[in-house]
């Protein structure tokens, strides 16, 4: 019999006993790298799935449902925050950087630039906000040529996935990529 293990189960294998106790920075880089590789594999199943089932259109609830659940579910099972940002934004209620995450992100943009793997994009740090120190991490998402459907150059798009992104997403940014550019990451948060 297989046993299927939940996202809880997964992050509880991935978070160290000190979740709780203070702050190893090497340690907690490894808990956000899990948690992030989780969120990530999680979103590209869930889109692989409805890439096959329906195109790149019926993907598009993927990115606007699942992804925020995923995330939340992260958070909730961890304790700490866990979310998607994007310098071009979908949806600014969600996908909004703060000025940490705006920062990351270009540090990762130069990086790629510079010739880094994406999969070595992510940058980790501990800093002072109003309430208190907190760890911070960004996992970088680069483009990849099954998001150009949704992302890439607006006339590119399929007419009905242009139909459906103005749908969802009246005040959509998120186009005009290529392949292999960042498009945004998964921002971890811990306070201290």
């Amino acid at each position: 019999m297989q046993r299927v293990l939940t996202t809880a189960a997964l992050l509880a294998a991935a978070l160290p006993a000190w979740a709780n106790q203070p702050a190893n920075p090497t340690e907690m880089t490894e808990a956000a790298r899990a948690m992030a590789g989780q969120m990530i594999r999680q979103l590209g199943g869930e889109l692989q799935k409805q890439l096959a089932a329906g195109g790149p259109e019926a993907a598009i609830s993927v990115c606007k449902d699942k992804a925020p659940a995923i995330a939340g579910e992260l958070s909730r099972t961890s304790g700490w925050r866990v979310t998607r940002v994007s310098l071009k934004v979908r949806n600014p209620l969600l996908g909004s950087p703060d000025e940490w995450e705006q920062g990351a992100l270009k540090i990762l943009e130069r990086r790629l630039a510079a010739g880094e793997k994406p999969e070595t994009l992510e940058f980790a740090q501990i800093v002072d906000e109003p309430n208190g120190k907190v760890f911070r991490y960004m996992r970088g998402l680069v483009t990849a040529p099954l998001c150009l459907s949704c992302h890439g150059a607006p006339e590119s798009i399929p007419d009905a996935v242009k139909a459906r992104l103005t749908t969802e997403y009246p005040h959509d940014k998120a186009t005009g990529y290529g392949a292999g550019m960042l498009r945004g990451g998964v921002s971890i948060k811990r306070p201290l």
